[in-house]
């Protein structure tokens, strides 16, 4: 599956599962471990854990078989790991103590070594 396909997909059932503050964040170029990071809210413990058990299920379904999954059994912040998109499924306070999207938005910093140079 190409990877704007299985953003979509993820995209359309979190919004089938009636997730609310759906953010999407291009990673790419901020870490190696995924393209995008999609985060989102559930209203209860319940919902967290049926939103992402479902978009375990849908892409699974569609021949992207995850990575992992992480959380769901909690409900407070779940995780599926689908490689190219990793998705957060958070409640409301869980969401605001992390605040990923902060986290993930800032620019990169430029490590490179600096060169001085100096009079003598």
């Amino acid at each position: 599956m190409q990877l704007e396909q299985l953003r979509q997909l993820v995209l359309d059932t979190l919004d089938d599962m009636k997730a609310r503050d759906i953010q999407i964040m291009d990673v790419r170029g901020k870490t190696a471990v995924t393209d995008f990071m999609v985060v989102a809210s559930g209203t209860s413990d319940r919902h967290v854990k049926a939103i992402a058990e479902t978009v375990a299920f849908r892409s699974k379904e569609a021949g992207e078989t995850p990575l992992g999954t992480e959380g769901v059994t909690e409900g407070e912040w779940a995780l599926v790991d689908l490689n190219g998109v990793v998705v957060h499924v958070m409640l409301p306070k869980v969401r605001d103590f992390y605040n990923l999207e902060r986290l993930w938005s800032a620019p990169v910093p430029d490590l490179s070594p600096k060169v001085v140079s100096g009079s003598a």
